[in-house]
Order: structure tokens, then C-alpha cells, then sequence
């Protein structure tokens, strides 16, 4: 199996490196991930800066894939239309410093590269790690879960382009209870801003680092992961409201009158000048 492993921490990451340890047991694994950080970057690409590409070699001094000084999409692109020789089976990001559950999806980077693996109808995976706190995180065992996961989820035979998040809970919490399959938790966040002035009087603001979910809604990846549960939640990047849309079907609609140029319409209806 041909396995494409990206992230948004950086090519450097713990997670990642954990991650490519237990891939490697499932396939033969090339990395292409950002050089730098690229947390909560969203599904933004590089169009005015060129792609700057850089071959890596793991701890062994073995080749191990290449750097990209972009965001993660970037990364998945350029692996599939330009660096790799053959086209991946699979496409997993991460392992990600920090869950990725909720809405914190339309933020991530992590899942960003997910979902560009999916564009090009790739099976393609998320796979991020709670913490609670900030200490150093035990990325090698949450790789190994993050790898059954993945297992599993490949003994299925699911169609290509399917589209997988997975938030392993903090580790902290106790043991694992098992392995849940449900929806993102859609409830806001709390989010609080550091208001501070700097020496020259001006305003600036830091997003703190304390941020939840205060209600969650029920039976939700959320949820599962206070409880100890391994969430796997099936992600689609069709953004179309299909309710809504068939509301809007039997709505009237008008053709818009065409306005002569540089004449607004209130000045033909007095007939100025």
C-alpha cells in the first residue's frame, strides 16, 4: 500500500514522525508536509509566493519525502500533480497536537489536507490527539491507536474519495473505552481574547489558549471524547444546504432589469440626466 502522510505541524512534528512510524507497518509511507508550522490555516492554498521544495531524510539518514513551504493543501497538491511517481492508496494527516472536533474542522489545517486528499478521490484520513493540558503528549501511543483506527476503517473497503476525521481523547483522562462513530458537534465555542497595549500605546490582542465547548449537543464527537471514546466522524466537502435548496426551488424569481451603464436605476425612473 502506497500511503501519503502530511500535517499541519510541520514536517518536524512529533506526531507526524510517531504517525510515519506505525504507517510504515501498513504500507510504504512518503511524507510531504509543510517546513514550518500551519495550525488553524484552513483549507488556504499559495497562489503569489512560489512553492519552495526541500527532499528530507529521516532519523536513519534515509530518504523520508519532502518539505513544502506552503500550507497543507499546498502540500497534498503538489504531492499528487507533481512530486510523487505513483498515486497514493491512502492519505493520512497528521497526528495532530490538539483535536480536531466540532467546528474546530473548519479551521484546521490537519483536516484541510484531509479534505484536498479526498478533491482527488483518495481515501484520505485526519487523525489529531487531545490534550488538556500543555505538557509534552505521548504521540507514540497515540500513533498506535491512531493506526488501528485506520485499519479498521480500510477493512471496510471504503470507496475512493471517502473523507475520515478521527480525534483520539486525552490520554490523561484514563484508558481508551472504545471506538464510537457520530457526527460533528456543531455547538459554538467559548473563545476569549488577552487585551494588552504595547510600548507604544497601541491595542493588540492574543487568542488565549482556553477554549471549549460549554454545551454540547448530545451524542456527538464532542461528547464521545469526554467520555474516552475514539471518535471517527465521515466528512463530506459538499457545502450545499439540501434543504434549504429545495425550499428555494419553488421560490418566484425575477430577472433582474438590465441598467444602462452609468445610470442607476432611480435616475431612470425620474428620467434625469
Amino acid at each position: 500500500m502506497r500511503i501519503l502522510l502530511t500535517n499541519d505541524d510541520g514536517i518536524h512534528a512529533p506526531g507526524l514522525r510517531a504517525l510515519r512510524k506505525e504507517l510504515m507497518k501498513l504500507g510504504q509511507v512518503t511524507v510531504v508536509a509543510p517546513a514550518a508550522e500551519q495550525s488553524a490555516v484552513g483549507h488556504s492554498i499559495t497562489l503569489s509566493t512560489p512553492l519552495v521544495v526541500l527532499e528530507m531524510t529521516d532519523e536513519k539518514q534515509e530518504f523520508m519525502g519532502w518539505a513544502v513551504e506552503g500550507r497543507p493543501a499546498d502540500c497534498v497538491k503538489l504531492a499528487l500533480l507533481e512530486l510523487l511517481s505513483e498515486p497514493p492508496d491512502l492519505i493520512v494527516s497528521g497526528l495532530n497536537a490538539g483535536s480536531n472536533a466540532g467546528i474546530n474542522v473548519l479551521y484546521s489545517g490537519t483536516v484541510a489536507a484531509a479534505i484536498e486528499g479526498a478533491f482527488f478521490r483518495r481515501t484520505s484520513i485526519a487523525c489529531s490527539l487531545e490534550y488538556t493540558r500543555l505538557k509534552v503528549l505521548d504521540f507514540a501511543r497515540g500513533a498506535d491507536y491512531a493506526r488501528q483506527v485506520i485499519e479498521q476503517i480500510l477493512n471496510h473497503r471504503p470507496p475512493q474519495g471517502s473523507l475520515f476525521n478521527v480525534n483520539i481523547p486525552s490520554l490523561e483522562r484514563g484508558p481508551i473505552h472504545g471506538i464510537r462513530t457520530l457526527p460533528q458537534n456543531v455547538a459554538p465555542y467559548s473563545e476569549r481574547f488577552d487585551r494588552r497595549t504595547d510600548p507604544r500605546g497601541r491595542i493588540y490582542f492574543w487568542s488565549t489558549p482556553e477554549h471549549g465547548c460549554p454545551d454540547p449537543h448530545p451524542d456527538t464527537d464532542v461528547t464521545a471524547m469526554a467520555e474516552g471514546y475514539i471518535t471517527v466522524t465521515p466528512l463530506q466537502f459538499d457545502l450545499t444546504h439540501a434543504r434549504m435548496l429545495a425550499e428555494m426551488s419553488a421560490w418566484s424569481w425575477h430577472k433582474p432589469e438590465r441598467l444602462t451603464r452609468g445610470v442607476s436605476s432611480a435616475d431612470q425612473d425620474s428620467g434625469r440626466d
